[in-house]
């Protein structure tokens, strides 16, 4: 079943226009497919099943989309500044993609990266991830929140909301800093660097979160645009499960990765192994703070039990 959250999308009388698979696809009609096979198998994560169909009607058009976005807002950034007699300080536009581990937010994260750069008004897009905004581990075990890594309190917030300030005002260089998932800790003195790009896509489990008291910003406040991944809670447990059988065979079983402790179990102790991740950690993260945000999201992407997107909800103007 679906988490049912304040405002439901899915409700009649929703702020959401929802639009079926069939009827989203029409929409790719008269746009070239940017990407090739090759290209698109380099783009989807492990447990992903990502397809130059799935890409051509669903992400061709959301890319369209997010490029009429972005290249509006530069325009009526230029009005604003040209109605203020300033010169034109237009700065990135923003996307944040938020959902539940396991979802394919990150493969959905790099494919529009690919696919807005090949649009003529956004030439330029960079990609950053929360993961870089985690606390180290030696100061998630000095707050004794190790086994919470994912939940809000185990992001460093603050570092977060400077960054995005940063690059909304329109800084020339930004820095974030860098995530190794085969160490699963900050890389330090390594860092993501923003240059002033068109466009910043932000992913995160949390970055729909609002703010933790009612003065505070909250990250979203500084997207122009937002999407949600979404699906049923047993199909992304299904996923996070096949995610991990397929890790154990492959990242997990170079002795630098700090999961390597699992490259040797058998099925049946991976499977329970993930299990206990999902059910302990994943799960009650999702449903206690990544679903709840689902209805803050200008563009929600619902996805079927074979990972296709089977309806896009967008938010009425």
């Amino acid at each position: 079943m679906y988490c049912v959250t304040t405002v439901d999308p899915t409700l009649p009388l929703s702020p959401y226009r929802e639009i079926g698979r069939a009827e989203w696809a029409r929409l790719a009609a008269g746009l070239d497919q940017p990407l090739t096979e090759t290209e698109v198998v380099e783009l989807r994560g492990i447990g992903d099943r990502l397809s130059l169909t799935e890409v051509r009607e669903v992400y061709l058009p959301l890319s369209r989309l997010l490029s009429l976005y972005a290249t509006a807002t530069k325009r009526l950034g230029a009005a604003t500044s040209s109605f203020l007699q300033k010169d034109d300080t237009t700065t990135p536009f923003v996307v944040g993609v938020a959902g539940s581990v396991a979802v394919g937010k990150s493969t959905i994260a790099r494919l529009l990266r690919e696919l807005m750069s090949r649009w003529p008004g956004t030439p330029r897009v960079e990609l950053v991830t929360t993961d870089g905004f985690l606390y180290p581990n030696a100061e998630l075990e000095r707050r004794g929140i190790m086994d919470r890594k994912g939940f809000p309190e185990s992001y460093d917030r603050r570092a977060l909301i400077e960054f995005l300030t940063e690059v909304k005002s329109g800084a020339t260089e930004v820095r974030a800093p860098f995530y190794s998932h085969m160490r699963y800790d900050i890389v330090p003195d390594a860092n993501v660097v923003v240059r002033r790009p068109d466009v910043v896509i932000v992913e995160g489990l949390n970055v729909l979160q609002p703010p933790p008291a009612p003065n505070d910003v909250a990250v979203s406040d500084l997207f122009d645009f937002s999407i949600f991944v979404d699906a049923e809670t047993s199909h992304i447990e299904k996923w996070y499960v096949d995610r991990f059988l397929a890790l154990r065979q492959a990242a997990f079983s170079n002795p630098s990765s700090y999961f390597n402790v699992f490259a040797h179990l058998t099925d049946e102790e991976a499977i329970t192994t993930a299990l206990g991740y999902w059910n302990e950690i994943n799960m009650p993260n999702l449903v206690e703070n990544v679903m709840p945000t689902r209805h803050r999201a200008r563009l929600v992407l619902r996805k079927g039990a074979d990972h296709d997107v089977e309806s896009v909800l967008l938010r009425k103007l």
